[in-house]
């Protein structure tokens, strides 16, 4: 069962799941769509018993469809409440693949969250409470462009694996009808528990899910090897599979001990007994070992522990944009109670679901009327998600001997911002302030290619008008409101103001007109990001920022990731 690489290890992945499928929740899988993706759900699916549940969880699935509900039709036609299934209940004993896992919303995930847990899914709306079977596995399709994209992390932390897959193996499938008939009699050494709990430690995996899950993985390694017990290769393909994606640090190298002095004493039968099973600390090396050969080069050293969760949870947020909760228009995102004013849509199916089990009495007590009886409690009024754009505008101080670096660094994160523009469906806009006026470098733009074209010769040098600076940086800010985006302020000076407004020198009067100009930032709920450039940070400098409301950051050297890390966490709280 050795083998190596991401699409072979996917290969493995799919004959453990369709053994135990319960057991292990499911996988998620990082492909785009294609042959080797569908190739690699018709092998999973081959595998599996005939007659095992299939179903597909389309993205923006409504809770009717995914829990169950009203049978409308039928309850219109018999006067009475019919139960209908969701997709959870229909999956029972199966498989239910989730399209664009990286794009489902939080609610969804946790009722899905919810029944993974409980193996089962309660239905409580339309005046029904019913408790259905639902013992599932998931299989989250992440069709991500970019690796902050990734399906929501409660749901990926129930399934065992995290698979990435470029190519489908050209090894043929292989029967596992007899695997799934050896897993139940599947032993355990006594030193495989503890040792899986280490090494999770070792690597700074957390969760108590992660050596529950590499458990079932090892038991079902076994059952596909012929095993009647769990042996240390099967422990160890367990490992590589379900905590190399998981790992957050490397572990700590263990210092060597020292040979024994005396001999060790003569064994009795119970020891040699003991003996027999692996040894405790062989076992946790050898799966240390295991994990850290599925590590991808590098990785660790350079994200940290944590860090790549963290940069997923910041990307989710801010990958399609700010959501807002919209009346009219953007995705639906479910129904709500309340009365059918101007402006608000109306969710008819929703409504009659509402209606439908008071028909019988309805009838009774109204006598002759329409054949279907709606009151003002039964509306249901539809809720959307709009998506809006994020203008980012960099107001850089092109002043002074410092200016080329500063116009340097914020060129640099306008390009790093830019790049992941196609994900987050971000503008990004420069203005540069110098001598006596403040000059529009780039319009907001999406384009990398357009920037680089405008940014390529940047002016520097002259005096520091700031107060005009913060004056053109708001126009253009209101400007993106009026087109429906959201702005962000990113305000890079070293706080130096010497030219007013009416472009005279002197520094008490720029400084006052600038701290007049920062008021309406704060007044319009701006969200603002002001870094100090200078060499040692400025006290006016903090004292505009708390004029603007803004988050202030202090970096003498400016860097061009440590500035883009820093507006992509004032986006996220804006």
């Amino acid at each position: 069962m050795s083998a190596a690489g991401p699409s072979a290890d996917a290969e493995l992945a799919a004959l453990l799941l369709a053994i135990d499928p319960v057991g292990l929740g499911g996988a998620v899988l990082r492909a785009a769509p294609g042959p080797a993706r569908e190739g690699w759900l018709a092998r999973l699916r081959a595998a599996l018993p005939e007659g095992t549940p299939w179903r597909r969880l389309p993205l923006g699935i409504p809770d009717s469809r995914l829990l169950g509900g009203l049978d409308l039709a039928a309850t219109l036609a018999s006067g009475r409440p019919v139960a209908e299934r969701g997709v959870l209940a229909e999956a029972d004993g199966g498989i239910l693949v989730a399209a664009m896992a990286e794009r489902m919303d939080t609610t969804t995930a946790a009722k899905l969250c919810a029944v993974l847990d409980a193996g089962e899914v309660a239905v409580q709306r339309d005046g029904l409470a019913l408790t259905l079977p639902a013992r599932l596995a998931v299989v989250a399709l992440d069709e991500g462009l970019a690796e902050e994209e990734a399906p929501p992390a409660a749901l990926a932390e129930r399934l065992a694996f995290r698979l990435v897959l470029d190519q489908l193996p050209s090894a043929p499938p292989q029967p596992v009808q007899e695997a799934r008939t050896r897993l139940p009699g599947i032993t355990l050494p006594e030193t495989l528990l503890p040792a899986l709990c280490a090494a999770a430690l070792a690597f700074g995996i957390h969760s108590l899910r992660a050596p529950l899950l590499a458990l079932r993985a090892a038991r079902a390694a076994a059952a596909l090897a012929g095993h009647a017990a769990v042996e240390e290769a099967d422990a160890a393909l367990a490992v590589r599979l379900v905590y190399g994606p998981r790992a957050t640090q490397l572990p700590e190298q263990a210092p060597s001990e020292p040979e024994p002095s005396e001999p060790p004493p003569p064994e009795d039968q119970d020891s040699a007994e003991s003996q027999r099973q692996p040894d405790s600390g062989a076992l946790q090396e050898m799966l240390l070992e295991a994990t850290r050969a599925a590590l991808p080069t590098g990785l660790l050293a350079t994200l940290g522990a944590g860090a790549r969760e963290a940069a997923r949870q910041v990307g989710a947020q801010g990958r399609a944009g700010q959501m807002r909760r919209s009346a009219q228009r953007g995705r639906p995102i479910g129904t709500r109670a309340g009365a059918l004013r101007a402006g608000a849509r109306l969710a008819l199916v929703e409504t009659l679901r509402a209606a439908a089990p008071w028909q019988g009495l309805r009838r009774r007590e109204g006598g002759a009327g329409p054949l279907v009886r709606v009151t003002r409690d039964d509306i249901r009024l539809l809720r959307f998600q709009q998506h809006t754009e994020t203008t980012a505008i960099f107001a850089v101080d092109a002043s002074g001997s410092a200016a080329l670096a500063r116009l340097a660094e914020a060129k640099g994160a306008v390009e790093l911002l830019l790049a992941d523009c196609y994900v987050r469906r971000d503008r990004v806009a420069v203005v540069a302030f110098r001598g006596r006026a403040a000059e529009l470098l780039l319009p907001p733009t999406n384009s990398l290619l357009r920037a680089k074209r405008s940014l390529a010769g940047l002016p520097g040098g002259g005096a520091t008008p700031l107060a005009a600076g913060i004056d053109a940086a708001l126009a253009l800010a209101e400007e993106a409101r009026r087109r429906g985006r959201t702005p962000l302020l990113v305000l890079l000076t070293d706080g130096r103001a010497n030219i007013a407004r009416d472009g005279s020198a002197g520094r008490p009067r720029a400084e006052a007109d600038a701290l007049a100009a920062a008021a309406p930032c704060r007044a319009s709920g701006l969200a603002t990001l002001l870094v100090d450039t200078a060499p040692r940070p400025q006290p006016f400098a903090k004292q505009l920022a708390e004029a603007m409301g803004a988050r202030y950051l202090a970096l003498p050297s400016v860097n061009s990731a440590k500035l883009s890390a820093a507006v992509a966490t004032v986006r996220e709280a804006a």
